[in-house]
């Protein structure tokens, strides 16, 4: 699963990065974005155009009689969404992208689990393929999203053997693509994003508590 992650990279890189058009809303530097949290995301309008939007992290059905069900939901495995009640409807009509430049997964060890922090070679932020929904009752309203997970490449595996999925620039116009309905030819962007690609480090456990949040997350571990 994916759990935690980081977005530290400037709006204005963000905006550049992925096609972002319109109001750009300010968002602070996070080392260790956490459930619950809002998060920021890019989805497409029927123009063609992209706005980016925060979403809470936590997908809350729309037909979910209680919200905080969200909370246990941050991750949709890719290779049943389209079938699963909670997630088959936004897979055909509301798909995002979700911005990051890193994230965790925790290794097991002899002294309890190690945290890597996993980001790409070059530092350029990158976007996890998401899946968003509204939800309602009485006069409150949640926009809320989850992260879709796949199984782990060759580096990540070392640490954990699934990973979210991160699309390629290349399939952020297919995914996002508010007249694609049919989730079929959309599956083959679900893959393991190439490893070389990518590297991994250990870090301090202070991640394990989201109320730490500064630089000192990602700093490899002594």
């Amino acid at each position: 699963m994916c759990g935690r992650y980081t977005l530290t990279s400037p709006i204005e890189v963000l905006a550049e990065e992925f096609g972002i058009s319109g109001p750009l809303p300010e968002l602070s530097p996070s080392y260790n974005v956490a459930p619950g949290q809002g998060v920021a995301t890019v989805m497409e309008e029927d123009d063609g155009s992209r706005r980016l939007e925060v979403l809470k992290w936590g997908f809350v059905p729309s037909w979910a009689k209680d919200p905080a069900g969200g909370d246990r939901m941050i991750n949709a495995r890719s290779e049943t969404a389209a079938e699963k009640p909670s997630f088959r409807k936004a897979m055909r009509e509301r798909r995002c992208l979700i911005l990051a430049d890193g994230f965790y997964e925790w290794k097991k060890t002899g002294g309890g689990k190690q945290p890597f922090h996993i980001k790409m070679e070059d530092g350029r932020p990158f976007a996890f393929a998401g899946l968003w929904e509204s939800w309602g009752r009485d006069g409150e309203t949640i926009r809320s999203c989850t992260i879709l997970t796949t199984g782990a490449n060759d580096l990540v595996r070392e640490v954990h053997d699934r990973m979210p999925v991160i699309l390629p620039r290349d399939a952020y116009a297919p995914w996002l693509d508010p007249g694609t309905r049919d989730p079929e030819p959309l599956l083959s962007l679900l893959a393991p994003f190439p490893p070389e690609a990518m590297t991994a480090y250990p870090v301090s456990r202070a991640v394990n508590s989201p109320s730490n949040d500064g630089p000192y997350c990602v700093e490899p571990a002594a």
